[in-house]
């Protein structure tokens, strides 16, 4: 079965860790820690680190109409970080690798089932 689990960080936590040196390094090592133990246990089938929430555009189409906003779809203080997509036997086993992830312990990990589309004939 396969599972997306999405990292959700606070985001000004996330700008001191980066910004302060005696904090940036353990931050980086405990994610690279996490992501180097997924690989290698063969489970990732695809992942991706994001570029920060001002980075983001989010359209919407209203009466025909495409709507252009800058930034996220909402604002909040949690902002996804990246994804990873896992191939594991089930939902326990997904929930086991997501509370290994650094944002679940200050943030949150979201793991959701991926839904296959039918192929078209």
């Amino acid at each position: 079965m396969q599972y997306m689990q999405m990292f959700y960080e606070n985001e000004a936590e996330i700008a001191a860790q980066r910004d302060q040196a005696e904090r940036a390094g353990p931050y980086w090592d405990a994610w690279n820690a996490y992501v180097n133990a997924l690989y290698k246990s063969g489970v990732v089938l695809k992942g991706d680190p994001l570029m920060p929430p001002a980075a983001a555009t989010t359209v919407r189409l209203e009466g025909g109409n495409r709507l252009v906003q800058d930034g996220p779809v909402a604002a909040t203080k949690e902002q996804l970080g990246g994804y990873v997509v896992i191939e594991v036997p089930d939902l326990d086993a997904a929930l086991s690798w997501a509370a290994l992830s650094p944002s679940a312990s200050h943030g949150a990990t979201e793991v959701r089932p991926v839904q296959h589309l039918p192929t078209q004939r």
